[in-house]
């Protein structure tokens, strides 16, 4: 039986002016558009911390299908977290609950994603239903006196490596390195290296991404 074909997608090319006029002009538009919510955001933050502000108005600008959502979203993102590049997309029902998080130039967060404190580097991707909370160590457990809910816990910022691509479903509770591949489902609990591929249930490094893969056998 022969194989599928493969279809090969090019790369973007580099807009025409025009092209750059219309996103400026796109960009403007959702800025006042997304006014409303930037206010209410703004007094719920004096009121409640600007923690649970961001995720309810995330979770609400989440719901916002297709183009105009990625520019709605975008565009609140740009004024209340720590960095958000305007090349930055982020897709439907992703939300995020921590305004330190940063994103970088041509990022690429896929739908329903849930992101903590965490700063994505230049060119990554995340695939769908990717978690990336504030580390590992948000709830101690330590204590058999007292619910888990009352032992408190810890942030810790989270970076995923410049061009690293993160599949579909992975939670990522520790540092990615640079240009490295996160299989689907994965788990990340420790640090991983620049440039490999790891997968697994708690990830491990396969190989070196740019060795040659081990041929299947017959």
């Amino acid at each position: 039986m022969s194989n599928p074909p493969t279809i090969h997608v090019p790369p973007d090319g580099e807009p025409s002016a025009l092209k750059r006029a219309a996103k400026r002009a796109a960009r403007l538009a959702a800025l006042v558009g997304v006014s409303p919510v930037l206010a209410s955001y703004w007094l719920s933050a004096a009121v409640r911390g600007r923690g649970p502000a961001l995720e309810s108005r995330s979770q609400l600008l989440s719901l916002w299908p297709g183009l105009t959502g990625q520019y709605l979203r975008r565009a609140f993102l740009e004024q209340v977290l720590a960095r958000c590049h305007p090349t930055a997309t982020v897709e439907f029902g992703t939300f995020f609950s921590q305004q330190g998080a940063m994103l970088d130039e041509n990022v690429y967060v896929g739908p329903r994603c849930v992101l903590g404190l965490v700063h994505l580097e230049r060119d990554v991707l995340l695939a769908a239903n990717v978690q990336i909370p504030s580390g590992g160590k948000t709830h101690y457990f330590d204590d058999p006196t007292k619910p888990i809910r009352e032992q408190g816990g810890e942030r810790k910022l989270v970076t995923v490596g410049a061009g690293a691509w993160i599949g579909t479903g992975a939670i990522i509770l520790a540092d990615v390195g640079k240009g490295t591949v996160v299989a689907a489902g994965s788990v990340v609990t420790k640090p991983l290296p620049d440039n490999v591929i790891a997968a697994g249930v708690p990830a491990k490094v396969i190989r070196n991404r740019f060795e040659p893969a081990p041929e299947a056998s017959a």
